[in-house]
């Protein structure tokens, strides 16, 4: 299946450099994989990954392991924003 895994802010770092300036990648993943597969080989800190969201609806980190992906959703990720 295909999803769509977008990352914000410093976590786009860690998507493949040609993927870097759309700050997104298109992935082909097996049937069933979750939320926390979907992302476990870009490495992401753990302590960067803050907002999770699948097609706009927030993903709890309790929840992570256990959301499976379904065909073309998007799978976006922002690190914690600090602002004033």
């Amino acid at each position: 299946m295909n999803i769509t895994l977008k990352l914000f802010a410093t976590l786009t770092d860690y998507l493949p450099v040609q993927a870097r300036r759309a700050n997104q990648v298109e992935l082909e993943l097996p049937e069933g994989t979750t939320v926390l597969q979907a992302f476990e080989p870009f490495a992401l800190p753990a302590k960067l990954v803050h907002l999770v969201l699948v097609n706009g609806h927030y993903i709890a980190p309790e929840n992570r392991s256990t959301h499976v992906l379904q065909p073309g959703d998007a799978l976006a990720i922002w690190p914690p924003i600090a602002g004033g």
